[in-house]
Parts: C-alpha cells; sequence; structure tokens
C-alpha cells in the first residue's frame, strides 16, 4: 500500500533554503564594501606608520592607487593630509551603495587616521 504524504514539508524546506540564498546574497555585496573600506583604512595606517620616510605627494599617489584597485568611488581617493611638527593625520570621506531588495542603500565612510612622528 502507498501512502499519500501532502508535501509540505518540502515547500517548507525550499522556502527556507531560498531565504538563507537571498540573505547570503545581500549579505556577500553589503560584507564586500565594508570589507573594501576596512582595507583602504588598514593601508591609511601603514602609510602613517612610515610617513616620516615618505612626502604628501608619495602617500597620497599610493592611497589613490590603492582605492582604485579596490573599486573605491573616486571621492575615496581625494586624501587630506595634515602634518604638524610632531603628529600627522591622513583621512578621506566618500559613500558607497548597497543593493538590497527593494531600495539602495548609501553608507558614508570616514577613514581616517592620525599618529606622530
Amino acid at each position: 500500500m502507498v501512502a499519500h504524504r501532502r508535501g509540505a514539508s518540502t515547500l517548507g524546506c525550499l522556502f527556507t533554503l531560498l531565504i538563507l540564498v537571498a540573505v547570503a546574497y545581500f549579505g556577500f555585496n553589503a560584507g564586500e564594501v565594508y570589507l573594501r573600506s576596512y582595507r583602504f583604512r588598514d593601508a591609511m595606517e601603514n602609510q602613517v606608520k612610515f610617513a616620516k620616510y615618505a612626502s604628501d605627494d608619495d602617500i597620497r599617489k599610493r592611497l589613490r592607487s590603492l582605492a582604485d584597485s579596490l573599486g573605491l568611488p573616486e571621492d575615496a581617493g581625494r586624501v587630506r593630509i595634515r602634518r604638524s611638527a610632531n603628529r600627522i593625520t591622513v583621512s578621506s570621506e566618500y559613500t558607497e551603495n548597497i543593493e538590497l531588495p527593494g531600495f539602495i542603500k548609501t553608507v558614508s565612510f570616514a577613514p581616517s587616521f592620525s599618529a606622530g612622528l
């Protein structure tokens, strides 16, 4: 004798799987934006650590090149450098868009790093 099954549990499993895939897809997009920001800020920190051996123009060129290679917006490459007798600050400001279901979220980043010379 063959037992008849409704199949509701299979449909529930597929729906849950669909939700998980959607969350992973959009989470990956958001995570990529934040990872690029982290890498850019890390590069700023490294440039500040060795700032006494490099000119402001060299630091700007390196950070602008990195911003371009990371795929950051052009605004990220507009790096501001302030030096005093014993301190240096490197900063930038830019925005990125994150695509979410039904809308686009704009996120502002302002990476900055400061240290003594």
